[in-house]
């Protein structure tokens, strides 16, 4: 397991480099050029630019977070071919800068969706918080100026250029399916996945956050069933999963421990949080750590253990502690625990194995 950790840059992140590097065990900074908008092909010099930075800090640059696919991609637009070109060219390039994982998603208008930023904890600390009430029936629009947050930090998938477009955009998804995003993702990889394949790259799928649909959208990379179909549409190392055991884990359902043995060799890049869930629906995010949450943490870095997972892991989303002024979900404190906590159970699981196989 190789221990990452998510980074906005220099100007856009409560969180320094410095205050990183003190975390044990983190060896690459997640990265992305969050200013660009979706669809846009990334300027060479500028991914340059940021993959130096990086280095000089002492990290490796090897995972991106996310090249954004454009809506009129997951509309099956005739214009979809421009932006698929930009994104061809856009991976070719990160390639070329020693990335090798790229992280996405297909999720239609929104990113991710919670109702509140700084829901309190029992504890005094404050989470990101989902309630199902707030999201029936409601107008996603006073939502979203609700929640839209501090502009003076990129919120990714709540970009400026993407929340103008809001009513244009859902009457653009009038009528789409859920069949016919599939369809639509299917062409997409099938133009992406060889490209990713001769530039070294693994594209990461992440899951729908929350794993059913909002709003009416069409969502599909929300079970264990649609993750084995959509490894199917294309099939080849370079087209894999992003495993997220929160967003998943919002739906008591989907058993992340079973997914993470199911697809090993298809998982890339792991993002491993805890969410607390709650009978009506509603969900909080928690502590890395099991036994706060609804999701078997220690039972989803056991199946990944047991597999030899080798590939990159951060820790996802984490509370605001001791006061902390940060980005809703990343701030320092909480993350560097859940790395300790994910680096116990880890740490854990190696020396039972080294004691049995000594033992044999």
């Amino acid at each position: 397991m190789r221990m990452t950790f998510r980074w906005y840059g220099e100007g856009n992140d409560t969180v320094t480099p410095a205050q990183i590097r003190q975390i044990p065990g983190v060896e690459g900074l997640v990265w992305s050029l969050h200013d660009m908008p979706a669809g846009e092909d990334w300027p060479e010099e500028r991914i340059q630019r940021t993959v130096k930075q990086i280095r000089d800090a002492g990290f490796h640059p090897e995972v991106v977070e996310s090249v954004n696919v454009h809506e009129d991609i997951k509309l099956g637009l005739p214009t979809r071919e421009r932006y698929i070109e930009n994104y061809k060219r856009t991976i070719e390039k990160l390639g070329r800068a020693g990335v090798k994982v790229i992280c996405y998603n297909f999720m239609p208008v929104f990113d991710w969706m919670r109702t509140d930023l700084f829901k309190e904890l029992e504890d005094g600390s404050t989470a990101l918080f989902f309630e199902k009430s707030k999201i029936d029936g409601v107008d996603p629009f006073e939502l979203v100026k609700l929640i839209s947050g501090d502009r003076s930090l990129t919120m990714p998938g709540w970009e400026p250029e993407r929340l103008a477009r809001l009513e244009e955009l859902f009457e653009a998804y009038k009528g789409v399916t859920e069949e016919d995003l599939w369809r639509n993702l299917e062409y997409f990889l099938q133009e992406i996945i060889p490209v990713a394949e001769r530039s070294g790259i693994r594209m990461a799928i992440h899951p729908d956050d929350p794993p059913w649909s909002v709003f009416g959208l069409p969502r599909i990379i929300t079970s264990q069933a649609n993750l084995r179909r959509f490894l199917k549409l294309h099939d080849s190392p370079a087209n894999g999963i992003t495993l997220c055991s929160g967003s998943l884990g919002a739906n008591p359902e989907n058993d992340i421990a079973a997914m993470a043995r199911e697809f090993a060799g298809r998982i890339p890049f792991t993002h491993i949080r805890n969410v607390r869930v709650y009978d009506n629906g509603d969900f909080i995010e928690t502590s890395h750590r099991t036994q706060d949450g609804s999701v078997d943490i220690a039972g989803v870095v056991q199946a990944l253990h047991e597999t030899g997972f080798d590939g990159y892991c951060r820790p996802d989303h984490g509370r605001h502690l001791w006061g902390e002024q940060c980005r809703p979900g990343y701030g320092l404190y909480d993350r560097a625990l859940g790395i300790m906590y994910l680096w116990g159970v880890w740490d854990s699981l190696g020396r039972r194995k080294l004691q049995g196989e000594v033992s044999a």
